[in-house]
């Protein structure tokens, strides 16, 4: 695959799994109480780059020791146990 193929696969993958999501709606939040939109894009994205990068190294060295089978399977359990705790906390 070229770099740029991989680039966009990222770059559109992460931007549709984010619309909508709770991190848009807290930066949408945090602008609106602040009224400083560009200080709040730059902190979000700041974030957002640094759990990027957490991200994308630690799963090059998990898939170092590995398979990629189990490493998808402790991804769906985690997605359940944070859905099933997004289910029993108290509003």
């Amino acid at each position: 695959m070229s770099n740029l193929y991989v680039f966009l696969l990222t770059f559109f993958t992460i931007f549709l799994a984010e619309l909508g999501d709770k991190t848009q709606l807290a930066v949408l939040s945090l602008s609106a109480q602040t009224r400083l939109p560009f200080i709040v894009f730059l902190g979000a994205s700041s974030a957002l780059s640094l759990l990027s990068f957490i991200g994308a190294y630690l799963g090059s060295f998990l898939f170092k020791i590995l398979p990629k089978s189990v490493i998808e399977k402790i991804t769906g359990l985690i997605l359940i146990i944070v859905g099933f705790l997004f289910l029993l906390r108290k509003n």
